[in-house]
């Protein structure tokens, strides 16, 4: 029988049939006999997720309607359906799959990839397959030849797929339970709005409240310190004392102890040289990378994902959701013969210094699933790259030129420590002086320079006399800065555990976090989608809506970043075999009863600043009208079709664009939100293929005619 691979989308579908003579057929491609496949194969695919969890009233119908005694939400088994409009991809696929002996899993190589495919799989009601799995980290056509020559066992991806299947089950548990019971209370305090609730989420959008609390709560102090411009033989530079104090007599006295004035003549008492060196940075895992186009170019979390995603699909980089940055000795093998190659693609040619594999970048203990961003084998053309978006060329250089990196010199420097006594009074000045630019002259033209002007010294040597103009520099104390987004992806990996004014390749650390690699810029995106922050100019603050749901939610786990990343860490477990999904839904169910017990005493205690109307969703592009169904969404236009608002809280209430052949225009479902019916439409086609007109008019969130 013909095997049939099943991929997690058709781009990546036809990835793998660029690998094979093909025949095309409605919904999925044909290998033609071949070496690796010598009856042939089939190659299908989802569109994501074609199976779904199903919603709450489909188990029990007291959960149709949102009502606090009819928590918890607490199934005895979990149920999928066929996602809404999905069901003629599934057909497909499930014909091909029990129609053959062998199926391949050709989803993507982690944990959300393993999910979508047994999903699917289990839901065709296929019994005794045999299941292979394709594991490759780049699209090329030699190494997708490669993987099918190679394929595995699945006893590795069915671990991975309980650990996502214990994700997607505590999420919806979470989210039913949370959502509901928060919007209940809040509404009976007189708020309208619908409370989204989430696992990860929640202590997500709990941190970024607690920056804007800190910044809001922030009193700047004064302070003051001496300062002096001293001139030498050569030139001029910058010196402080070690005195500081938000005391300006304490400095004053200070200055009259040692009898200074602004001129008082000072001496350079010593000079200390030391050699220093930078090495190349890491290679970029998908949050550094993130991390280092918000900071370059702004882009958002998710644009880096969706452009990596492209570049990766256009065959030109390697696997982008990775956590790794490191790569084997086979990578580091296929880079190092084509360093010329890639320095052509930057136009930026340098003398290798050495071909030899550093532990710094090539450690194979340190890649699991995938190892680091790096450009694939393949090598754009000149047409290729010129047919790069903006935003695609900056990514795709920045990897080539990290990569680079680790066949280039280290960055070197001198750092000049230099003391200058002026009347016993010790001044300090710490210079820097570039001998060798090392790696760094690979970034000059996409990234600024670091240093500034001030840190290089005049010649200096000891016992210099110097003149001096000294002076009291007052400053104030300043409240910490607001999140950015490439900083929120950094705090999101850290749980909050920030270090500021480092380098991001020592912020990274593999420690607990929220959310994986591949979730965090999804996970950024939902809670600006639920308006719980908002990014003006890259910059990251709290809404009103959001700083109601941190204050209800303060005090227990769901603002608990350090719980949710333990959560996260027991996830990986199962992943490894060393957890059970039981266990840990247990554990979640637990949580629930323990919400539902101590939010309401919680809320009744908690003073809730409601310095809104309700808070009122902003007006955006798409808005039609307040939904009818929950009173608490508005409907938008998704182009294809009106839907709520408040669909992540439950609420399905949705509108077709095209109905019976007639474009609904958004003036027309305004009408039937507010007043139930529409004017005469013209031109429905019936059925039957006749024309007619009539007005629409909303029968319990149906459509129906009035004629």
């Amino acid at each position: 029988m013909k095997p049939v691979i099943l991929a997690e989308k058709p781009s990546q579908g036809k990835a793998y049939a660029d690998a094979f003579k093909v025949k095309r057929h409605e919904g999925y491609l044909e290998i033609l006999p071949s070496p690796i496949f010598p009856v042939g194969a089939y190659i299908t695919w989802g569109i994501g997720h074609l199976v779904e969890l199903k919603e709450p009233k489909a188990y029990d119908p007291k959960w149709t309607k949102w009502s606090l005694a009819s928590l918890p939400i607490l199934p005895d088994r979990y149920e999928f359906q066929v996602a809404k409009g999905k069901s003629k991809q599934f057909n497909t696929v499930k014909k091909l799959i029990m129609a053959t002996d062998t199926v391949i899993n050709g989803c993507d190589v982690d944990r959300e990839g393993s999910n979508i495919f047994y999903s699917i799989f289990n839901q065709t009601g296929a019994k005794n397959k045999t299941i292979k799995r394709l594991w490759i980290n780049s699209l090329e056509v030699d190494e997708v030849r490669k993987g099918f020559s190679n394929l595995l066992d699945n006893q590795k991806d069915l671990l991975m797929y309980e650990e996502a299947k214990a994700r997607q089950i505590s999420d919806w548990l979470v989210g039913m339970n949370g959502s509901r019971l928060y919007t209940l209370l809040l509404q009976k305090r007189g708020l309208r709005d619908v409370f989204s609730i989430g696992r990860v989420q929640s202590p997500t959008v709990y941190l970024i409240y607690q920056r804007q609390k800190d910044i809001d709560d922030f009193v700047s102090e004064p302070f003051f310190e001496i300062e002096s411009t001293f001139t030498a033989e050569h030139g001029q530079y910058k010196g402080k004392a070690k005195a500081k104090d938000q005391n300006k007599d304490v400095i004053v006295a200070l200055l009259r102890k040692h009898e200074l004035s602004p001129k008082s003549p000072g001496i350079v008492a010593s000079v200390k040289h030391v050699e220093k060196r930078t090495p190349p940075p890491q290679l970029h895992s998908l949050s550094t990378l993130q991390a280092k186009a918000n900071r370059l170019w702004k882009t958002s979390p998710a644009n880096v994902l969706k452009i990596m995603q492209g570049l990766y699909e256009k065959k030109i980089v390697t696997y982008p959701r990775t956590d790794s940055r490191h790569i084997t000795p086979s990578e580091f093998s296929y880079l190092a013969g084509q360093v010329e190659e890639y320095q052509k693609v930057i136009n930026h040619p340098f003398t290798v210094a050495s071909l030899a594999p550093k532990k710094r970048f090539v450690d194979s203990s340190k890649v699991q699933e995938h190892y680091a961003i790096i450009p694939t084998k393949k090598i754009p053309s000149q047409a290729v790259l010129a047919g790069l978006s903006t935003d695609e060329r900056n990514l795709y250089e920045e990897v080539v030129r990290t990569t680079l990196a680790i066949f280039h010199t280290d960055y070197l420097y001198t750092e000049t420590k230099v003391t200058t006594d002026v009347n016993g009074l010790p001044f300090f000045t710490t210079g820097k002086t570039e001998r060798d630019k090392g790696w760094k002259a690979l970034f000059s033209r996409s990234e600024k320079e670091s240093e500034k002007d001030d840190t290089a010294l005049p010649p200096l040597h000891q016992n210099e006399p110097v003149q001096s103009n000294i002076g009291i520099k007052e400053g104030k104390t300043m409240p910490p800065k607001p999140y950015t987004e490439g900083q929120l992806i950094a705090m999101m990996k850290t749980a909050g555990k920030l270090v500021e004014d480092k380098e991001e390749t020592d912020i990274l650390k593999e420690i607990e976090g929220l959310g994986t690699e591949a979730t965090r810029s999804g996970i950024i995106e939902t809670i600006k989608r639920h308006d719980y922050i908002q990014v003006k100019k890259n910059i990251v603050s709290i809404t009103d809506k959001g700083r109601v749901l941190c204050q209800a939610i303060e005090g227990n786990l769901l603002a608990s970043p350090s719980m949710t990343a333990k959560w996260e860490t027991y996830l990986r477990k199962i992943g490894t075999g060393e957890g059970t999904p039981e266990h840990f839904l247990g554990n979640i169910s637990k949580f629930i009863f323990k919400l539902l017990e101590d939010v309401p005493k919680q809320l009744n205690s908690q003073n809730i600043v409601m310095n809104t109307t309700a808070t009122p969703r902003p007006k955006r592009d798409g808005d039609v009208a307040p939904c009818p169904k929950c009173k608490n969404g508005v409907i938008v236009d998704r182009k294809k079709f009106y839907g709520c608002s408040a669909y992540a809280s439950g609420c399905k209430q949705t509108f077709p664009s095209i109905f019976l052949e007639k474009k609904l225009t958004a003036k027309q479902v305004e009408l039937l939100c507010t007043n139930g019916k529409t004017n005469v439409i013209k031109g429905f086609t019936s059925n039957a293929g006749k024309k007619f007109d009539a007005k629409l008019i909303l029968v319990n969130g149906k459509l129906e005619f009035e004629f």
